[in-house]
């Protein structure tokens, strides 16, 4: 398990993929893995800067390597605003991009990738977490 604090701010987004990309590695992920995690994990922590606070808050990414059925667990928790991004409505990707109404695409992405994802609001805190299998 590795656990860090990063400031919700887009200027972290690289430490961020940094750390996923060097603890990715560690588990022995492939390239195809680390490449859709990245996308997923981008859009999660840039929503949370974004969205989750009014001024500057931080945002806690934990990643836990399970070697008994080869998954990785990426877990997001802000004290920001309660925000439950699973709530809203997928997109519906059969409309054109012009017809579409704009947002939720990238949580969607998120869905459609990831083998779980699940929201719960813990403490005064937003917990996030994704799991896939590598």
């Amino acid at each position: 398990m590795a656990k860090k604090t990063f400031i919700a701010d887009d200027k972290c987004l690289n430490e961020v993929i940094e750390f996923l990309e060097a603890e990715l590695s560690m588990a022995g992920a492939s390239m195809k893995i680390l490449m859709q995690m990245s996308v997923c994990i981008e859009e999660v922590f840039v929503n949370i800067a974004h969205y989750a606070y009014k001024e500057e808050g931080n945002v806690d990414f934990e990643i836990t390597h399970n070697k008994t059925d080869n998954t990785v667990s990426f877990v997001f928790t802000d004290s920001g605003v309660p925000f439950n991004p699973l709530a809203k409505k997928d997109p519906d990707i059969t409309l054109s991009a012009e017809e579409r109404d704009i947002g939720g695409l990238g949580i969607f992405i998120c869905k459609k990738t990831m083998d779980d994802i699940h929201y719960e609001y813990v403490n005064g805190s937003n917990v996030l977490t994704m799991v896939k299998k590598i």
